[in-house]
């Protein structure tokens, strides 16, 4: 048994999307939320809390003589996160059609204002803007605004997906604007999440796979030039390459990253026993994996990656239940955003890839990040509640051919000759 499209069959190999004229669920908010990915999203934020702490305790006595410094602000980033997650859970995703563009148009102000002079410095990079107390960085928002534009634009253009002036080129050239923006700041890893977004919902619309292999090439193309008309990006390249060789400079956090997972071994040291936030710069951050390698072992990763593992399967699971082509690729694109930043993040960690300064969802220390993957997280909760199992069209299921005039006879001669003597 086969459930087909029964839009556009020819242009979603993967068939996930039902009319998109199809209008919300009646009572959508009445019916019961999905309890896995609930849980799985309340467990991790509760879970970056206590991670948080254990791995910024040495540094908060050290720099602010408080070991509960980035603890307090992480409990409350949090809460928020959790309020957003079900007040948005609670609110139709199709609200989000018409706020479409002003919320791309936004952010793209937001990342504009990074690069001319208004963005606040740290780490070699302007990523911040400084709205009094409140540092935001735009970077983070424009992850789900691409989401969100390229369901709308995607769902939009249906018919004409698999073409290259109206279904992939301005998809790219939006994609490109947000990617330069991100890397002027300068922000690679963000740029990089941007472009595997934007490839990964094209290939679920149907995109021609020629188009998205030829950007990619001209991507990577891209990449290397990138890294090579920057001195400190090629010598990090170079660092990385050579761990080893460069272990007390450029390679230092790497090198110190792959020690605490090496140290923690299969079972871990214990949550706040771990050494390496002695040594390992921004452990509570981009780094926490580590910590967590470390106190929690080879165990405590392997149990991390079924979690978001599984979040992304619910995510997959809420496409292919969505009632319209927008929900579809809404939960698509944010199970993608979710699945390609932990998986860099943990690359990153564990010294697969060169250091990019990208967060792990809902556990590393910081507002940004963990509000809008709450919010992301609430628009998918709504997917999911929105949707149904997909019905079975009875002109798809496929049923055996009658059979022939002559073996009727023959099956009829079989059942005389057997009910006889």
């Amino acid at each position: 048994m086969r459930v087909r499209n029964v839009r556009r069959p020819e242009t979603l190999p993967l068939q996930l999307v039902v009319p998109l004229d199809a209008k919300p669920v009646e009572n959508a908010s009445k019916k019961p939320v999905d309890i896995v990915l609930a849980a799985l999203v309340v467990a991790l934020i509760g879970f970056g809390v206590v991670m948080v702490y254990s791995a910024s305790a040495v540094q908060a006595t050290l720099h602010y003589h408080d070991p509960q410094f980035f603890l307090k602000r992480q409990a409350v980033y949090g809460a928020l996160g959790l309020g957003l997650f079900f007040t948005v859970g609670l609110l139709d995703y199709h609200r989000l059609y018409k706020l479409t563009y002003p919320v791309l148009g936004g952010v793209g102000v937001l990342l504009l204002l990074c690069v001319v002079g208004f963005g606040h410095s740290g780490g070699g990079a302007t990523r911040w803007l400084s709205i009094g107390p409140v540092h935001v960085q735009p970077a983070e928002m424009a992850k789900l605004a691409l989401v969100t534009w390229l369901a709308y634009s995607l769902a939009k253009k249906a018919d004409k997906v698999k073409t290259f002036t109206v279904g992939f080129l301005p998809h790219l050239i939006v994609a490109g604007i947000f990617m330069l923006l991100c890397m002027k700041q300068p922000d690679f890893g963000s740029a990089v999440v941007l472009l595997l977004l934007t490839f990964t919902m094209l290939f679920v619309a149907g995109a021609k796979v020629g188009y998205i292999l030829g950007a990619s090439i001209l991507g990577a193309g891209f990449g290397a030039i990138s890294i090579m008309s920057k001195q400190y990006r090629y010598e990090r390249y170079l660092a990385w390459m050579n761990m080893d060789q460069h272990r007390a400079d450029l390679a230092y956090q790497p090198f110190q990253s792959v020690m605490a997972f090496g140290s923690g071994g299969t079972w871990g040291a214990g949550v706040g026993k771990g050494l390496q936030t002695l040594y390992l710069p921004e452990a509570h951050n981009d780094f926490i994996a580590a910590i967590i390698g470390e106190e929690l072992g080879f165990v405590g990763i392997l149990a991390l990656c079924l979690v978001y593992l599984a979040l992304v399967a619910r995510g997959v699971r809420a496409a292919f239940r969505a009632p319209d082509d927008y929900g579809s690729y809404l939960a698509f694109g944010i199970a993608a955003m979710f699945g390609v930043q932990a998986l860099v993040n943990l690359s990153v960690a564990l010294a697969i890839l060169p250091t990019k300064g990208l967060t792990l969802p809902f556990l590393s220390f910081g507002g940004s990040s963990l509000l809008v993957n709450a919010a992301a997280a609430g628009i998918l909760l709504n997917v999911s509640r929105q949707g149904a199992p997909r019905p079975v069209i009875e002109s798809d299921v496929e049923t055996p051919p009658a059979p022939s005039v002559e073996e009727s006879v023959f099956v009829v001669a079989a059942s005389a000759a057997g009910a006889g003597p």
